[in-house]
């Protein structure tokens, strides 16, 4: 193969990671707004409140690595609201919501 050839192909995998690594960055806030209406409606939140809720946890994501920051968040401000909810449901719905997210950002990238 070619030094040129190799160039090219090299490029094109630096691409697709870079574009799968910013997928994979607007899916996890994508189901971290989700997860956070969710819960928001757990809270008994609804409009603009469920919206600026959402918000607070996807800003939570961002404060230290990894997801225990969502989860901390929201096991915090369920505890405070007197509402109990198990923590392996939590994940679970997180988990789901992932996967959610994901199709729907592969659905709006087919439609351009």
């Amino acid at each position: 193969m070619s030094d040129e050839l190799f160039a090219e192909r090299e490029k094109g995998f630096e691409a697709k990671f870079k574009l799968d690594q910013e997928m994979e960055f607007r899916a996890q806030a994508r189901r971290n707004r989700l997860f956070g209406l969710w819960v928001a409606g757990i809270l008994g939140k609804a409009g603009e409140e469920a919206e600026a809720y959402a918000k607070s946890v996807v800003a939570a994501d961002l404060q230290k690595p990894g997801h225990d920051d969502v989860m901390d968040k929201v096991k915090r401000d369920l505890a405070e609201a007197g509402k109990t909810h198990p923590e392996t449901e939590l994940r679970a719905e997180y988990e789901r919501l992932l996967a959610v997210a994901r199709q729907q950002i592969v659905e709006e990238a087919a439609k351009g």
